[in-house]
């Protein structure tokens, strides 16, 4: 720990500069490419369905392999990358999803798309638990909530981009070049972050201190050396691992850490909950509720612009709110516009509202996935922990779209805006209970925390049997 922990006041010590933007560009660029795939699925789809290649059971089967694989991806992508290491797995898992990417465009027929579109999965399932995980560690605790917003607002714009290209691609050169671009963005990025470092916090976790010191020297001296501010100091010598020790998968549950890993859970099954129950079914729900499919998709454009917006005042809060503090508060302020929602009339106060939720899902976002969940684990369990929570959220997001089409079937839009206040209530309680405070921390002290959280508890039950 205490290897760690002088690697990390480094680390944390270093004046913002070129090497931590570049290091940004990185792994924007890959998980960039790995969010445009997800948003072509529905261009392809249809070009798929008009020219009579697909039907919509076999659509239905791509969407659920594609989910399958993302889940699968987020799992193994926490061992691999904590047994192997940041910069393998990062470039594993993107190599995995441009080759397959590669091999989708070339697909003969609708099955082998399926199957390639499996094997994409895993790649994008992994990137987003590698990418976030690995920038936690090289940018310094100041700035590391506002670097994790500005890559969920970066990867976000992927929505626009992927639409555009297949408003502009599809009609004219068929379906199959939205997957040549998106495989070959993907190789060009694995190309260039193979210039990439591996994280000196994963190699003094894994007893490898020299190659650290090594490393973190190399990065002083790109980032110019001297030191700008104090780094935060660790709070505790509490130790979490003996040195070299690469923990276990059942440490995630241990006594120390099993509240760090339902708060993970707990965040990330909420946020996909939301984000599936409301963003992607909001168009279904205005034409439902009588609007016509060109004004239905008009309101939901103008709603969908409160995505940006909500990265930003992620990014303004991100290091003075606080990230528990912040997903506690948004999750009420969410919820109550959830609950004004169903009330609305006019489209000009449906479109405030659902412009207001999405902005509250999107800072909801950066504050989660991009920035809470890998803070809360210590390095030799942060990518488990993180691929855990993902594992978990994703698989909840399968039964999603039954769970809203049921309630919008028997109770209307009231019923699927209980769903969403309901998920949103429950996140603020356990966030507020059990969370840990990780704004302008060092990621030992975070960690360091949890062991001594864990040793106070011990000893006060045991000062209770005693008396």
């Amino acid at each position: 720990m205490q290897m760690d922990a002088s690697i990390g006041a480094r680390l944390d010590r270093l004046p913002l500069s070129g090497f931590h933007w570049r290091l940004l560009g990185l792994i924007a660029a890959g998980m960039y490419f790995d969010s445009f795939d997800i948003y072509i699925a529905g261009t392809v789809l249809a070009a798929m369905i008009h020219s009579g290649e697909s039907t919509l059971s076999l659509n239905a089967a791509f969407v659920s392999v594609t989910f399958i694989g993302m889940m699968t991806g987020a799992w193994l992508s926490g061992l691999l990358g904590d047994r192997f290491g940041r910069r393998f797995c990062y470039q594993f898992n993107l190599g995995i999803y441009g080759f397959a990417s590669i091999a989708a465009a070339l697909a003969p027929s609708i099955y082998w798309l399926i199957f390639f579109r499996l094997v994409m999965g895993v790649g994008m399932g992994a990137e987003i638990v590698v990418g976030y995980g690995t920038l936690s560690e090289f940018i310094p605790a100041d700035w590391r909530g506002r670097f994790g917003t500005i890559l969920n607002l970066i990867i976000n714009t992927s929505l626009f981009l992927s639409t555009f290209l297949g408003w502009l691609i599809v009609p004219q050169y068929g379906w199959r070049w939205m997957f040549a671009i998106a495989g070959c963005g993907a190789l060009v990025v694995w190309f260039l972050r193979k210039s990439m470092p591996e994280s000196p916090r994963w190699l003094a976790s894994r007893g490898r201190g020299d190659e650290a010191r090594q490393l973190v020297e190399r990065i002083e001296t790109a980032c110019g050396g001297a030191a700008t501010h104090t780094a935060s100091a660790p709070g505790s010598s509490a130790r979490e691992f003996e040195p070299g020790d690469t923990g276990r998968l059942p440490d995630l549950f241990s006594r120390r850490l099993l509240t760090r890993t339902i708060t993970a859970i707990t965040v990330l099954v909420a946020l996909f909950t939301v984000n599936y129950a409301f963003v992607s079914w909001i168009p279904t729900f205005l034409v439902k509720q009588g609007h016509s499919v060109s004004n239905s998709l008009g309101l939901t454009a103008l709603m969908f612009a409160g995505g940006p917006v909500g990265s930003l005042i992620a990014f303004a809060l991100a290091e003075h709110l606080g990230r528990k503090w912040g997903i506690v508060v948004f999750s009420l302020v969410c919820a109550a516009f959830g609950v004004a929602y169903p009330f609305a009339q006019s489209a000009v106060a449906i479109t405030a509202l659902g412009f207001a939720i999405t902005c509250c899902i999107y800072v909801l976002s950066s504050f989660s996935v991009a920035t809470y969940v890998p803070e809360l684990f210590p390095t030799q369990l942060r990518l488990r922990g993180s691929g855990l929570a993902n594992t978990a959220g994703r698989a909840v997001s399968i039964a999603v779209p039954y769970a809203v089409a049921g309630a919008f079937t028997r109770f209307g839009i009231a019923g699927v805006l209980t769903l969403i206040v309901g998920t949103l209530l429950i996140q603020a309680l356990i966030v507020g209970v059990l969370g840990a405070e990780t704004k302008q921390r060092s990621l030992e002290s975070i960690a360091a925390d949890a062991a001594v959280t864990s040793e106070e508890t011990v000893e006060g039950g045991a000062t209770a049997a005693i008396k």
